[in-house]
């Protein structure tokens, strides 16, 4: 009997690319697509599916909603998250909330394809490049407390002076965590800046966004 799945993903693209990869895997079907969270809950509920491929953020119902739903309705299912964000708070939260795969969309395809057949023979699947970005924030910029209030505080759009009567320190030393900040994180400007930290998940968490 053909094992069965389903694609979760509000972009059709990646959509046609799951399944020219799982056509590849042979004896398996997918019996559904789905481009939002309740449609994908309900698919689930409908098909209880071997395997779903479930994007981390979709419109209607977050991924992490989705998923429990998933294990609720129909706990033999393998899921496997396959996501464009790369913060590795994300992606540890993900682990630990206990997905059977996690994959980055830049995953290539035939690691994609190994990993699928594990996930369906009953192991757990971490992409390299998943692996390789939790490993490197293990090692990443050893920012100081103080630092990251002020990270967190130029991320929600505080000016220095504001900044610096919020932590009551002087305008001055506010002007020297930001400079300590993009030499440390190797950026020449508050938007790079900020865009290295949420990839980074350095601001998750304050919850300051």
């Amino acid at each position: 009997m053909s094992k069965r799945a389903i694609i979760a993903d509000d972009h059709e693209i990646v959509r046609t690319a799951m399944r020219s990869i799982l056509s590849e895997i042979g004896d398996i079907e997918v019996v559904a697509e789905a481009d939002n969270g309740i449609e994908t809950i309900a698919l689930v509920k409908a098909h209880s599916p071997d395997l779903l491929l479930l994007d981390a953020a979709m419109p209607l119902a977050r991924g992490v909603e989705v998923f429990a739903d998933a294990r609720r309705w129909s706990p033999e299912t393998r899921v496997a998250v396959v996501t464009g964000f790369t913060s590795v708070a994300m992606l540890s939260d993900w682990l630990a909330a206990g997905v059977d795969g996690l994959f980055l969309k830049s995953c290539p395809p035939e690691e994609m394809r190994r990993g699928f057949e594990a996930i369906l023979a009953g192991s757990q699947y971490v992409s390299e490049a998943v692996e390789r970005k939790i490993a490197e924030a293990q090692h990443g910029p050893d920012l100081t407390a103080r630092e990251r209030e002020v990270l967190a505080l130029i991320a929600s759009g505080e000016q220095n002076a504001r900044i610096a009567e919020r932590l009551h320190i002087s305008p001055k030393t506010v002007e020297k965590h930001r400079a300590s900040l993009m030499a440390k994180l190797g950026v020449n400007s508050v938007s790079a800046l900020l865009v290295h930290a949420l990839r980074e998940g350095l601001l998750d968490e304050y919850r300051q966004l």
